[in-house]
């Protein structure tokens, strides 16, 4: 099951949008899963571009799918939030009773799902549910675009202390029980104007939906803070290391580096920085297969503009931080062939 750096528990590929990321997940998944591995590949890219990399659909969404075709076994989630929201509501609340207080809350119906930072603390949760089960051998996360996965990987962090902060201690205080003074406020209202009172009627009762939804949901605070403690150990545990995927040029380093210093500082593995679809250095264009040929000026200037890139990239580097390059394809994979041919080429560089 040896994939020589990458043979790890967990794979989390990182890196800016556009440079094959989630392509080389997929790839990675496939050939883990050739050489004997129970394999998972996990997606929280909001265009879930995956599902056509390997050839699923929206079954997926959240839920373990089994890739078609795939030698071994192989199988894809694609994370929705809300889903995995639901599924949490539903598991862990105490009660029936308890799931449907939430479920009818108007805020949970019509906001929270769509609240900055849930996408990535629902991979957390759907992280912890996955490693938690001990199905597969190894859990490969593509993830989004360099700063929300920084977002994702501040998630146990921010959940935290979200839960210990004042506003949710102000949410569960009694003043807002039935009864109490901020209860009866839409009352001492129904003597002013009705403009005046429609307006702040809705303004009440849009905030009674939010702390309703607060306390609803207290019940699920200790296991929600407990689980997130748990990710963050994982996310630094011996066996998790950080794949970031560059694309090639100058104007890419910023971004690379960025990352790379902030995996560092936060304690996390750092693996092989890969940097993809690099353009081949020529002089004449029979060096350039036969698509290429035409573009030979464009191409003799994008051969030296990546060379130069990769020069510059493993000088900022350390001798213990590999730096592997891909070269520029034709087309993106299409099928499983193609995406066994971008995994062996990546993993044989580091074998």
């Amino acid at each position: 099951m040896s994939l020589g750096s990458l043979d790890q528990r967990l794979l989390v590929f990182v890196g800016a949008g556009g440079v094959g990321k989630t392509t080389l997940a997929a790839a990675t998944g496939l050939v883990s899963a050739q050489e004997g591995a129970r394999t998972l590949v996990m997606t929280f890219d909001p265009s879930l571009r995956l599902k056509d990399a390997l050839g699923v659909g929206e079954e997926a969404k959240d839920h373990p799918v089994r890739v078609p075709g795939a030698d071994g076994n192989l199988d894809v989630a694609l994370l929705d939030a809300r889903v995995t929201f639901d599924r949490l509501i539903r598991r862990y609340a105490p009660d029936t009773k308890a799931a449907e207080r939430i479920f009818n809350n108007r805020f949970y119906r019509d906001l929270a799902g769509n609240l900055a930072g849930i996408l990535e603390y629902m991979a957390v949760e759907r992280l912890f549910e996955v490693q938690a089960e001990g199905k597969y051998d190894r859990i490969i996360l593509d993830t989004p675009p360099t700063r929300q996965a920084l977002d994702f990987l501040e998630a146990p962090d921010r959940i935290v202390g979200f839960l210990d902060s004042g506003a949710v201690k102000i949410a569960l205080a009694p003043w807002w029980e039935e009864g109490g003074g901020l209860a009866r406020l839409p009352f001492r209202l129904a003597a002013k104007g009705v403009e005046e009172i429609a307006d702040r009627l809705f303004g009440v009762r849009l905030l009674h939906d939010v702390v309703e939804f607060f306390r609803a949901f207290a019940p699920l605070y200790g296991g929600f803070r407990a689980r997130a403690g748990e990710v963050r150990k994982l996310l630094r545990a011996k066996g998790t290391l950080f794949v970031l995927v560059s694309g090639p040029g100058e104007d890419r380093i910023p971004d690379a580096m960025f990352f790379a210093r902030k995996l560092r500082e936060s304690g996390h593995r750092l693996g092989p920085i890969v940097v993809n679809q690099v353009h081949p250095e020529v002089t004449t264009a029979g060096e350039l297969p036969p698509e290429f040929a035409e573009g030979m000026a464009l191409f003799r200037f994008l051969g030296v503009r990546d060379a130069r890139g990769l020069e510059r990239m493993r000088g900022l580097l350390s001798p213990r931080e590999p730096l592997v390059s891909l070269p520029l394809q034709a087309a993106p994979p299409a099928d499983l062939d193609g995406l066994e041919s971008l995994g062996r080429l990546l993993t044989d560089q580091l074998g």
